[in-house]
């Protein structure tokens, strides 16, 4: 079994798709598992001169079971499910690449391309879930007349269905239900993204060419952790960039293989090969080329300072197209300004740990106009509701230049409703910033 983390990002809205621009990108507790095992458990000896092996996948929260031929020549999926609409191209990238990634590995080791090939022989069985807050039961909860709370959330089974909702037929018969229109309505925290990674990564566990269980993670040296992470990293952006048939920033991907963090992403050329039309490139030759290309994205570990909770809402997200330079240059300051602040709080608590948590801890109990009165009582505080103050202006500054933006591409990117929101939740107490979560891919 492993599993990826989903995100948010709360940083480089949009301007993370070009370097140098930085973006922090936080993991959040929801993630996605993939349960990797063989799909026959021995095989007999006239497999050897098999071209095809079996892979089934399924998702028990979509009540989904697709069936699959792999070629053992091209490695390419075919999907011999006999229902339709059934496909799922991040997991079918990644199944694929995967293996590609495993044979490239394995290429000059006779004793584990045998084994590399049975394995494939026996086929795979992969199954995929996701955890709640990836998804939104909005539907559901209405159906049952229950209140659209967190406290209701949290009463919902773990990996529970989204591929179907109930309500009641009749109000005079509560016990009779109707099935509702499917609903697959996503929270935006990256799910394919972590779904990708989940099963890239479980696929190499499986077939040898890692190690990331949790004991290995703990043991390993930096160096050999660095090394397979590295691995999945790469052909997750591949898998995933080839699903989505664009190259995007890969943040989402990146946060997945490797936590939170500053990131700046990679240039495009490195997945290039993924683009290449499978008539002129072999799934073999292209993740080849990129395993063996430079990795140019920045990244450094990054964490909220202490004492400080990421809380998401539902909300929706769409693609805009860029403004002027002139307020791109000056959302990039924003950021910037925001970035520092965050790691200013992240000093301060590291070199005055005691007092830092006594100004956080006074702080959550009031709202941010009172924030000032407080440190006026005690001017050694200064500085750290100097950082506070700064980090809510600056997020009202990008804010204030994505919904310009929005406005001059003809998007909606921060609503009037969110913008009431948003407004309404910073002047609750103990808040210190609220803002729409930048897209990036």
């Amino acid at each position: 079994v492993t599993s990826a983390p989903g995100k948010v990002l709360i940083t480089g809205a949009y301007l993370i798709l070009e370097k140098p621009n930085t973006g922090i990108v936080l993991t959040t507790t929801a993630r996605f598992y993939a349960i990797v095992k063989p799909l026959r458990n021995s095989i007999d000896s006239g497999s050897w001169a098999w071209l095809w092996t079996d892979v089934k996948l399924s998702s028990p929260q979509l009540s989904k079971e697709i069936h699959y031929k792999l070629s053992l020549k091209t490695l390419c999926l075919q999907n011999v499910s006999s229902s339709s609409g059934n496909d799922n191209p991040f997991v079918e990238q990644a199944v694929q690449f995967a293996v590609a990634a495993a044979k490239a590995a394995f290429a000059d080791d006779n004793g584990k391309k045998d084994m590399l090939h049975k394995l494939i022989l026996q086929g795979f069985d992969i199954t995929i879930l996701g955890s709640n807050d990836f998804y939104s039961y909005r539907k559901q909860i209405d159906a049952r007349g229950l209140p659209l709370t967190s406290e209701t959330l949290s009463l919902l089974p773990a990996f529970s269905s989204i591929a179907h909702n109930t309500k009641d037929k009749d109000n005079s018969h509560p016990s009779s239900t109707v099935t509702c229109a499917p609903e697959l309505a996503k929270t935006g925290l990256g799910s394919s993204a972590a779904m990708t990674t989940a099963v890239v990564a479980g696929l190499l566990h499986y077939l040898g060419v890692v190690n990331v269980t949790t004991t290995a993670c703990a043991n390993y040296a930096d160096k050999m952790m660095d090394t397979d992470l590295n691995l999945v990293h790469a052909v997750s952006q591949t898998a995933h960039c080839a699903a989505q048939g664009k190259i995007g920033s890969g943040f989402d991907v990146s946060a997945a293989v490797y936590g939170s963090q500053c990131y700046v992403r990679f240039s495009p050329d490195i997945l290039s090969p993924a683009q290449v039309s499978r008539k002129s490139k072999s799934l073999l030759e292209a993740m080849n080329e990129i395993l063996n290309r430079t990795w140019d994205s920045g990244r450094i570990e990054y964490a909220l300072p202490p004492f400080m909770t990421l809380v998401q809402s539902n909300h929706g997200g769409r693609e805009i197209q860029k403004n002027s330079q002139v307020i791109w240059k000056i959302l990039a300051e924003a950021n910037a300004a925001m970035e520092t602040e965050l790691l200013l709080l992240k000093k301060i608590a590291e070199e005055e740990p005691e007092k830092y948590k006594n100004v956080i801890e006074n702080c959550s109990k009031f709202s941010a106009e009172k924030w000032t009165g407080y440190h006026k009582e005690d001017f050694s505080h200064h500085a750290i509701i100097e950082a506070l103050l700064g980090t809510r202006q600056a997020i009202l500054e990008v804010r204030n230049h994505l919904r310009q933006i929005g406005v001059a591409a003809g998007v909606p990117i921060e609503p009037e409703t969110q913008t009431r929101m948003l407004d309404d939740t910073m002047s609750m107490e103990g808040v210190l910033l609220a803002g729409v979560p930048g897209a990036g891919g």
